[in-house]
C-alpha cells in the first residue's frame, strides 16, 4: 500500500512539535510513508526533543510501523505506518514534557484503530507552552466529542515542570466516521468557575490568592455573574513534585467553552498567576468567537478528517491553526477556507469562519 513518501518541511509556519504530531497522525491515518525534514529548525535546541520522540515512538507501536532517525536531537525522520491497531500503549516523555501533547497525536488514530485503546500518557500533566490536563478534561474533551466519539480521562498522577513524573490513562473505543461540527453560535456566558491549585510544598494560602486575584480581576469586567474558583490542595498521592497553577472556565447558554489559564514560576506572585489567566480568559471572551485561541488548532485534524461540512467561528486565527490548515490540506486533501465573519454582531471585532469539507474517512477495520 505504500506510496511514494510524502516531503513535510519542519521549519515552515509553526516550525515545531506541531507539524510533527500533525504531519505524522495524518500519516499513520492514511498510509502514507513520511518524510519530515528541517524538524525544528528554528528553535534554540533544534530537532528532536524528548516528548517528540516518545510521541513518535508511540506512533510507531500504534500502527506497526517503521521509524528511522528518531533519537534526540534529531532533524530528519522517515516514518513507514501499517495498519493501526488499538490496544494498550505507553508513551513517558521522561520528563515533564506534556501528556496533552502525547494525546493530540494519538488521539485520531485510535479513533480509527481495530479495537478500542488504552493510552498511557507520562509526562507534565499541568507544564508550560502546552495545555494543562484540565484544560483536556474540562474544555477540549467536551467540544471535541462533537464529532460522534467519547473518551475516558483518567488523571492517575500529576506532575510539573522540571520533574514530570504524571500519567494519564485516556480510554476510546473505535468509531465507524466522525460527524462534522458546527460551532458558530457563541450565546451569552452564563457560568464562570476553577480551580486554583497548589501541590508539594506550597502553602495552600498560595492557592486562595491566585484564586482571589482572579476573581477581583474577572469582577472588573463581569459584574453580574457568580465567579467559582476552587482553591484545591492536590492530594500528596495523586501530585508528584511542587507546582501551582489556575484554570478558569467558562460556559456560554449555547454550551460554548472559553479558558484561561496560567502556572507559578519561582519568585512570581500568587496574585499575578491568577490575574494572567483572568486576563486570558477575559481576552477570548472579547473576540467574539466560539472557540477559545488553545482550540482552533486542536480541532483542524478532526474537521479534516469528518464526513461533511463542519465550521468554527474564531477570533484571530493563531499560528498553530494556520499550521495545521496547511498539512491536513497537503496530507489529506482536506479544503478549509478561512474568512471574516459577517455577522453585524461581529463587525467591530476580529472575527473569522474556518470552513473545512471534510474527507469522510472511513474506518476500514469496522
Amino acid at each position: 500500500m505504500a506510496g511514494p513518501r510524502v516531503e513535510v518541511d519542519g521549519s515552515i509556519m509553526e516550525g515545531g512539535g506541531q507539524i510533527l504530531r500533525v504531519s505524522t497522525a495524518l500519516s499513520c491515518l492514511l498510509g502514507l510513508p513520511l518524510r519530515v525534514q528541517k524538524i525544528r529548525a528554528g528553535r534554540s535546541t533544534p530537532g528532536l526533543r524528548p516528548q517528540h520522540l516518545s510521541g513518535l515512538e508511540m506512533i510507531r507501536d500504534f500502527c506497526d510501523g517503521q521509524l528511522e532517525g528518531a533519537e534526540i536531537g534529531s532533524t530528519e525522520i522517515m516514518f513507514t505506518p501499517e495498519k493501526i491497531k488499538g490496544g494498550v500503549h505507553t508513551a513517558d516523555t521522561k520528563t515533564a514534557g506534556s501528556v496533552c501533547l502525547l494525546m493530540q497525536v494519538s488521539m485520531p488514530c485510535a479513533l480509527f484503530a481495530a479495537c478500542p485503546s488504552e493510552l498511557h500518557l507520562k509526562g507534565g500533566t499541568n507544564a508550560e507552552m502546552a495545555p494543562q490536563i484540565d484544560y483536556t478534561a474540562m474544555v477540549f474533551k467536551p467540544i471535541v466529542e462533537k464529532f460522534g466519539f467519547t473518551f475516558n480521562c483518567d488523571i492517575k498522577m500529576r506532575g510539573y515542570y522540571p520533574k514530570g513524573g504524571g500519567e494519564v490513562i485516556i480510554r476510546m473505543s473505535p468509531v465507524k466516521q466522525l460527524n462534522p461540527i458546527n460551532l458558530t453560535d457563541r450565546g451569552s456566558v452564563t457560568k464562570i468557575y476553577g480551580r486554583a491549585f497548589v501541590a508539594g510544598v506550597l502553602p495552600f494560602k498560595v492557592a486562595k490568592d491566585m484564586a482571589a486575584a482572579a476573581v477581583r480581576c474577572i469582577r472588573k469586567e463581569i459584574r453580574d455573574l457568580y465567579v467559582n474558583i476552587q482553591p484545591v490542595q492536590e492530594p500528596k498521592d495523586q501530585a508528584f513534585g511542587n507546582g501551582n497553577g489556575i484554570i478558569i472556565i467558562a460556559e456560554t447558554s449555547t454550551g460554548c467553552l472559553f479558558a484561561g489559564s496560567s502556572l507559578g514560576k519561582r519568585g512570581v506572585n500568587a496574585d499575578k498567576v491568577g490575574i494572567e489567566a483572568a486576563e486570558m480568559l477575559l481576552a477570548n471572551l472579547r473576540h467574539g468567537g466560539a472557540v477559545d485561541e488553545y482550540l482552533q488548532d486542536q480541532l483542524i485534524i478532526f474537521m479534516a478528517l469528518a464526513s461533511g461540512i463542519s465550521r468554527i467561528k474564531t477570533g484571530p486565527v493563531t499560528l498553530h491553526t494556520q499550521t495545521a490548515i496547511h498539512f491536513a490540506e497537503q496530507l489529506a486533501k482536506a479544503k478549509f477556507t478561512v474568512k471574516k465573519s459577517e455577522d453585524e454582531e461581529d463587525a467591530s471585532k476580529d472575527t473569522y469562519i474556518i470552513e473545512c469539507q471534510g474527507i469522510g474517512m472511513t474506518n476500514p477495520n469496522l
